[in-house]
């Protein structure tokens, strides 16, 4: 089977190309420009630069999110385009699970992976996981402790160890590189990994997910929380009817 996986959720993000279970082509996106600018021409470079036509491409897939609120709109609205035009499902994927997949490759039955992204305001998404004795990137290979969640470094720390009992064994992810001072003061004896090409785990893990993808139209990004711009529209909503019933 063939996929074809997008990452959207960071600047850079990157797409993937997946055939019989191994990782064809894997690109970063060109981060010094915008995900509109750029897509579906990275995507179509990389199909053509493999001489993969979209027409052979059985499955598609994408990160969910969290991320950038308008990364991820595009991101999906993408690869939603391009499985319609060609009759294929899509499979979304979590990208917190992405990275937690791709940094356990490794790691013993039994280790805790923990996933970071950079929330902005000097907050992180995160997920903590166990790993299984499953093969990587099935989906029993990973088992969620802590679902995703935004807050402070130090406060997810503090949540994991209540939960867990013991820091992660690593965490993984943008934030964990941007906030290794957090995790060096309240989890040192976690390892770093900075952020990895999610593209091909996503597309890995779609591929063994392949009985549930959606229809395109299904597909819904992932949040975690609202988006600054809807935040500021409800204050001012709230603060029209306030002034009106005064």
């Amino acid at each position: 089977m063939r996929v074809l996986a997008l990452d959207t959720t960071t600047q850079a993000g990157s797409a993937a190309l997946v055939a019989e279970g191994r990782i064809v082509d894997v690109r970063d996106g060109d981060g010094a420009r915008t995900h509109a600018l750029r897509l579906p021409a990275e995507i179509l470079d990389l199909a053509d630069a493999n001489q993969w036509p979209l027409a052979s491409v059985d499955l598609y897939a994408v990160a969910s999110g969290p991320g950038s609120f308008t990364g991820l709109r595009i991101g999906i609205a993408t690869i939603q385009g391009l499985a319609f035009v060609h009759g294929r499902r899509v499979v979304p994927i979590p990208a917190l699970e992405a990275i937690a997949y791709e940094s356990s490759r490794d790691l013993p039955a039994g280790a805790l992976v923990g996933a970071w992204m950079d929330a902005h305001r000097g907050e992180v998404y995160a997920a903590l996981f166990e790993v299984g004795h499953a093969p990587p990137f099935s989906r029993a290979r990973l088992k969620e402790i802590e679902g995703a969640s935004v807050s402070t470094p130090a406060q997810i720390l503090a949540q994991w160890h209540g939960r867990a009992g013991k820091a992660p064994d690593v965490i993984a992810g943008d934030g964990a590189a941007l906030h290794r001072a957090a995790i060096e003061a309240g989890a040192s004896s976690s390892i770093v990994k900075t952020h990895p090409q999610l593209a091909g785990a996503i597309a890995l893990v779609a591929l063994d997910r392949a009985a549930e993808a959606l229809e395109p139209a299904a597909v819904r990004p992932f949040y975690v929380r609202r988006a600054a711009v809807e935040i500021a529209r409800d204050r001012q909503s709230a603060a029209r009817v306030e002034d009106n019933s005064i």
